[in-house]
């Protein structure tokens, strides 16, 4: 029995939007990890019968690592098809062809990505890590049940973590880029948000694909992604953006945990270099919003003070938690200025060449900043 399956390149090309499904079958910790965008998670075993299922495999055998994966698979495939479908699937319908197909599931192959047709305007495609049985089994039974339109992903996650990959490669280092530079607290990723707002398409915020500001409280109030998780949305941010040149806060290599492409980098040094400046006061208020929005921001700033006031001095140890408890953020945030921020990362920038020096307290910044960018494309 041969699967109908597309890869990764082919499934961009078609632009079905929402008539498109993605299935991951993968267990949740492989899905949080990453994902292809808007894919939704089914998955054909739980995070723990995954791990027994990959015991059994290393210690005993593929085949009881196989039956084991069966008897796990029988017990929520009724779950599993309802969620797939999107209405419930009868048992005396589906339970027949799954023990049919039990002999099969070995002998499950595929068709050639290069000869895939849609036949209709709606496409399901499952995966699993590698194009395995998992996703093979399942699209197997939802086609015995004759649902064609369900087929296979070519390679699984892992084909299409091969397709990101090669995205990135081919990344120039000549990219025109614009890039948005100055210290802590001018709201650079602000500025790019209320770009992005004018001109969809314009801007790459390299901190919101990764979930992480690039400093040392960079995670509060956000969620750190991986590096995998970080090349998926960057590279699906990358085919929603406009003509060049686009807008970039300028990054050390690394943005919180994760690592910036090298060719992307490379552009972004090589890049149109703009200096944005602010008052102190203004600068405080930005770390106020980053920071102070909500009691959970607070809470976790709280819980990396300690840490911070220790990379101050012995004078600093309980100054800052004890401001944070009474209320006295703008103290909390001058200090952090005054002595953090601007101490480590005030000569970063001394050596660049700036082809504009603005204001982010200047009424008219993202016009002026926007007819830099029309200058620059010309």
């Amino acid at each position: 029995m041969k699967l109908p399956t597309i890869n990764y390149s082919r499934l961009q090309a078609l632009a079905l939007g929402n008539r498109l499904r993605v299935v991951d079958v993968r267990s949740p910790q492989e899905f949080s990890e990453d994902h292809i965008p808007n894919a939704q998670s089914i998955p054909l075993f739980d995070d723990d019968q995954r791990c027994l299922v990959g015991t059994l495999y290393k210690k005993e055998s593929p085949q009881a690592a196989y039956n084991q994966g069966l008897e796990f698979a029988s017990e929520r495939m009724g779950e599993i098809l309802n969620q797939v479908l999107g209405f419930s699937c009868d048992e005396s319908d589906w339970r027949p062809r799954f023990r049919a197909l039990i002999p099969q599931v070995h002998g499950l192959d595929v068709t050639d990505p290069e000869d895939f047709r849609l036949d209709n305007d709606n496409l399901t495609v499952v995966h699993c890590w590698r194009g395995g049985m998992r996703s093979r089994s399942l699209v197997a039974l939802l086609q015995s049940l004759g649902h064609e339109n369900v087929v296979c992903l070519a390679g699984g996650y892992k084909g299409y973590r091969g397709w990101v990959r090669h995205q990135l490669s081919c990344l120039s280092p000549e990219t025109p880029l614009i890039v948005l530079r100055g210290p802590t607290g001018v709201g650079k990723t602000k500025i790019l948000q209320q770009l992005e707002a004018r001109t969809p398409g314009s801007t790459i915020d390299l901190e919101g694909c990764a979930g992480h500001r690039s400093s040392i409280l960079g995670a509060v109030g956000l969620r750190p992604v991986s590096q995998k998780a970080f090349e998926s949305s960057l590279v699906a941010r990358l085919s929603m953006l406009g003509d060049p040149p686009w807008f970039v806060e300028g990054e050390s290599r690394k943005v919180g945990d994760v690592i910036v492409p090298t060719q992307l980098f490379a552009a972004m040094e090589g890049g149109d270099q703009v200096h944005i400046t602010a008052s102190q006061e203004h600068r405080c208020n930005t770390l106020a919003e980053d920071y102070l929005a909500t009691p959970g921001h607070i809470a976790q700033l709280r819980e990396r003070l300690p840490f911070l006031e220790k990379r101050l001095g012995a004078k600093w140890i309980g100054k800052l938690q004890e401001w944070l408890d009474a209320g006295n953020w703008r103290q909390v945030a001058e200090t952090l200025l005054e002595h953090y921020y601007d101490p480590l990362y005030g000569h970063t920038d001394s050596d660049r060449e700036w082809s504009a020096q603005l204001n982010a307290e200047d009424s008219q910044l993202l016009s002026r900043l926007e007819e830099h960018r029309a200058v620059s494309s010309r």
